[in-house]
Order: C-alpha cells, then structure tokens, then sequence
C-alpha cells in the first residue's frame, strides 16, 4: 500500500515522464474487469521459464524493444499485414526477438477469464516484470490501461533500438529522445545480468576489432579465449550463442557490473560503459550495492513502461496480439 501511495504522487509521475501519463494509467485499472490478471500472467511466464531458462531474458528485451518503438503500445507483436511492414524483421529483431509465443498463450488464457478487456501491450508489461521477479530480481509496481497500437513499422525499429555496435554517444541519445537519461542507460543495460547473445553481435571484438586483424585490447585474454572456441572465426558461427553474464547466468543480480570492472563485458556497448566517467562511477556503485541496483532498476523500468503509452480511445484492445481486429 505504501509504494502505491508513493507512486502515485503527482510529482513522482512527473518524473516518470508526465502527469497526463500518470492520470491515464491506473494501479488498479483492471481490479475489477479482469482481478486474476496478474495470477495468469504470472503462471504463464512461469510456466515459460520452465522449459526455457533464457525465456527471462528474451521477454525483458522484447518488452524493451516494444518501448523504444513509438511507445509500450504492443506494436512489436504484430505480424506483417499488406498495409505495413512491421518490427519482427526489423534487423534488431529478425531471428534474435523472443518469446511472442508466450505472449501469445498468455493472452488466450486471459480472453479466457476477461474477453476483450485487457490490452496486448499490458500483458506484455506485466510479463516481463514477473519475468524479472521470478528470477530474482526486483519488483516495481506497474501501472496498467495501455492499448494496443493499430500499426507497426520496421524502419522505425531500425531506427530507434539502441544497437551493440553504437558508440555510448548514439546510444545516449535514443534513451534521452525517449524521456530516459544517461543513468537509465547504464542501470537497464544490468538486464544484461541474464540471457545470451548471438556471436554476431560481439565477433568483432574477438577477431578483427576496428579493423586491425586483431581482438578488442580491453576484452579480457581468459575470456577471450573461451568466446573463440564458442565463436570460431567463420560465418556458420555467427547465431551460435553466449551468456551475457557467465557467472550467473540465470539469475537477475549485480554480477554484470563485477564483471565489466573486470574488463568481461560480452557486447562493445556493455564494455563501452567504463570509458566514460559518469557511466564507470555508476558501474562501480552497482557492483558494490546490489540493493542500490535492484532499487534503481525498478524505477528505470516504471519510466520505461511510461513511454508513449496509448489510453483511453487511442488505439484499440486486440483479441489476437498478432493482428489488429
């Protein structure tokens, strides 16, 4: 009850992007249409981690990558239609985004209990913070009332995802464009703490760095070896797979950040983190204080979930999450 006395204060919301977005959404919005919404939700996700332990990882990014584009608005999900050409192929997504399976069964069990009632673009809020909880970390109240988007567009995704292969400048920008800061980018690039990327997105680093026939001199010579024998330098290597964080893998901690004072980030961006003296401060600070992480995780997601939110008659509540009705 206290949290959500606290959050719910005028001037808190306006730190978490606005007022209007604030008075849009509500705790509570579903206590009454849909009251076992979170029990589905979590039991779906669950459900999901059981047979698949990257299933964490993979809803948290798909989230993440819904929000940067044009808002929380579900338009990730939606399948290409004659009328657009939409994010699933986008080349932040194409054969690496996760988990719309998930989403997908969710959502049948809650049409189940609450037909045409709650949005796509909730349910996928919701999972991905259960995601987090269910693996240890943190929990932030979320505030629900998101209706799903009409549309899509894959060049908006091209455009607005924050890539791996960005410098920390460019990836600075498209978290500022979205109401974040430079804080948030260091504190939600700890989602890092679990999941796994392709050796696409780092290879460079291990083999022809910058162009000089030679690895990344800041990436650790153990680390790099083991990266090599997963990461062999040839093309059918490229979608074989690597933890983030091969400490503990599947749990949401503060070992990332250990691990980039180590000189054992995976990615260029994560790595990219410790050239720059505000974002360094900040690492070290989250590898000491594991509760200062978690804490600060759970606002940077509540101002993440905020962004270019529809409500009230924008936009519509779909019956299948790939599809407009």
């Amino acid at each position: 009850m206290k949290s959500h006395m606290i959050l719910t204060n005028p001037l808190l919301c306006f730190l978490f992007l606005s007022t209007f977005v604030c008075s849009q959404l509500d705790y509570k919005y579903y206590d009454y249409t849909c009251p076992n919404l979170t029990k589905i939700v979590r039991n779906g996700v669950w459900s999901a981690i059981s047979n698949d332990t990257r299933m964490p990882a993979s809803l948290l990014r798909l989230h993440f990558h819904d929000c940067f584009v044009n808002g929380c608005d579900g338009s990730v999900l939606l399948d290409d239609t004659s009328t657009f050409t939409g994010e699933k192929n986008a080349f932040p997504n194409r054969n690496s985004a996760r988990g719309y399976e998930v989403i997908d069964a969710i959502k049948d069990n809650v049409e189940k209990a609450c037909p045409s009632t709650v949005s796509c673009a909730d349910i996928l809020t919701l999972a991905a913070r259960e995601a987090i909880y269910l693996t240890r970390g943190p929990y932030w109240p979320v505030s629900l009332g998101r209706r799903d988007s009409l549309a899509a567009s894959q060049s908006a995704a091209n455009d607005q995802i924050p890539s791996p292969f960005e410098p920390l400048a460019n990836i600075t920008a498209k978290f500022v464009s979205k109401g974040l800061d430079m804080k948030d980018v260091v504190v939600l690039s700890g989602a890092h703490t679990i999941g796994f990327a392709q050796c696409s997105t780092f290879k460079r680093r291990l083999f022809d760095f910058d162009g000089s026939g030679n690895p990344d001199p800041t990436l650790d010579s153990s680390l790099l070896g083991s990266l090599r024998s997963v990461c062999p330098n040839q093309n059918d290597s490229d979608s074989n797979l690597a933890p983030l964080d091969p400490v503990t893998t599947n749990k949401f901690d503060n070992v990332y950040f250990k691990n980039l004072l180590n000189n054992s980030g995976l990615l260029e961006s994560d790595q990219a983190l410790m050239n720059d003296n505000t974002t360094a401060a900040l690492v070290s600070n989250y590898s000491k204080y594991p509760y200062l992480f978690s804490k600060e995780f759970a606002a940077s997601m509540v101002k993440l979930t905020n962004i270019g939110v529809l409500t009230g008659k924008d936009g519509e509540i779909r019956k299948n999450c790939r599809v407009v009705n």
